[in-house]
């Protein structure tokens, strides 16, 4: 068997053998194939497809590839909890402290911030002293000890979708539902969850536009899951505009901080609440009211245990002052008035790293404490003159530089209505509409 060999199997339209694949896989991370023919296989992928069994044979190769952790040591079904990228979307920091607090074990593995998206470990390294890098028996000796740990993934896990992904980013081979699939589960697979929760992020700000194409990423992903043996459910929500109101760094721990308190904006609580019960259902755990651990400081206060436990500082959960601050903070105002019709989530994102909140490449440096921070989402009323966002920027020419970008991404029109957050519920059993 060759490289050229798969090559041409795929461009044909037929199906791989699992031992196909394994060579692949193997190829692709020892580098012993080529570049130029793993980017050629890649692009007939992108053309042809692969079935379900494909999809898994290539997730299952992949997550073996390296490290795979053992999480048998914990007490207890561990649900581990992931989102496909979004503007804004601080989720992660309220979910999983909250579900802690209920009881129920979360190890989770995490990731840096990578174009318009943002990165949990780099919202947490706005926390002094926080530390994202832990050794594994250091992380699950954690998860043993306090309920919670988040960290990032070390760098001997899933070696083949580092290989991989770096050629798809290159050859525009990105968008492929099963190259997409494997790359996502075969990280949480190797991570040693019972159970997998997934947030398939749909709209302006997301990597999949349409509710079709996340309805049908969601399903493949579910498909994984559940032929490796993992109960999986995906929900697929809207990221037509920025989730809460914080987009930055130091912005988002903030916001997160007060959702953990009972004081976050809705959209953000309720995202938080729904996928927090779930996790509990999957983890096989009695039904808990999550709300009122918000509201009675269960959840902050372990929020703060996690950040000691990481060696941050967990005095900003009473004081967030200690988050890192930009010194310009600048209004930007509505031309008229009338409804939010649009709160366009790229185009805010895209200012935010233009402000120097993202990055283009996972060793690039961000600036923790810029960002934007919206005062209208769709569906709210504004006046002509009202703010419409607030812009936290390093200089006074940084934030003009944006200011026409964030007033171009919202559109305020006579009437409009508040869209929907969740749109799907995908399980093994099928697909549940969310936003009737």
């Amino acid at each position: 068997m060759t490289a050229l060999d798969l090559i041409r199997e795929k461009r044909d339209g037929q199906a791989h053998s699992d031992a196909g694949i394994q060579f692949l896989v193997r190829g692709a991370t020892d580098g012993s194939i080529p570049d130029y023919q793993l980017a050629a296989w890649l692009m007939a992928v992108r053309l042809r497809g692969m079935t379900e069994v494909e999809t898994t044979a290539l997730t299952l190769a992949m997550a073996a590839s390296g490290r795979q952790l053992d999480l048998s040591s914990i007490p207890g079904r561990k649900v581990d909890k992931h989102s496909t990228g979004g503007v804004g979307d601080k989720a992660t920091l309220v979910v999983a402290p909250l579900v802690a607090a209920a009881g129920v074990p979360v190890a989770k593995l995490s990731g840096r911030a990578l174009g318009h998206s943002g990165g949990t470990l780099d919202k947490l390294e706005s926390i002094a002293g926080f530390q994202v890098d832990l050794s594994i028996d250091r992380f699950i000796d954690q998860v043993r000890r306090i309920g919670i740990a988040i960290a990032g993934q070390t760098s001997d896990m899933v070696p083949a979708d580092r290989a991989l992904y770096a050629l798809r980013d290159a050859t525009a081979t990105v968008d492929s539902v099963p190259l997409i699939a494997s790359s996502v589960m075969s990280k949480k697979l190797a991570a040693g969850a019972d159970a997998i929760l997934l947030d398939v992020k749909c709209g302006r700000g997301a990597f999949i536009a349409t509710i079709p194409e996340a309805e049908a990423l969601a399903q493949a992903l579910v498909r994984i899951g559940t032929n490796a043996g993992r109960e999986t459910v995906a929900y697929v929500t809207d990221m037509e505009q920025p989730l809460g109101r914080a987009v930055g760094n130091a912005l988002e721990v903030n916001e997160a901080i007060e959702t953990l308190a009972g004081r976050g904006p809705t959209d953000l609580e309720m995202l938080s609440l729904r996928l927090g019960a779930e996790m509990l259902r999957l983890a096989g755990h009695p039904p808990v009211d999550l709300r009122r651990l918000l509201t009675d400081g269960s959840a902050l206060r372990k929020f703060a245990e996690l950040i000691a436990a990481q060696d941050g500082d967990p005095r900003v959960t009473e004081d967030t002052s200690r988050l890192p601050a930009a010194p310009v903070q600048q209004p930007v105002t509505a031309g008229a008035g009338g409804y939010v019709a649009r709160a366009d989530a790229l185009e805010i994102a895209l200012a935010g790293k233009a402000l120097g909140a993202g990055r283009d490449t996972k060793s690039a440096p961000i600036d923790l404490a810029v960002g934007v921070v919206l005062e209208k989402k769709i569906g709210d009323p504004v006046e002509a003159g009202e703010v419409l966002a607030v812009i936290h920027a390093r200089t006074a020419a940084a934030a003009r530089n944006v200011t026409e970008r964030i007033a171009a991404a919202y559109t305020v029109a006579s009437q409009a209505q508040p869209i929907a957050l969740l749109l799907r519920r995908v399980t093994k059993s099928g697909v549940e509409r969310l936003d009737t």
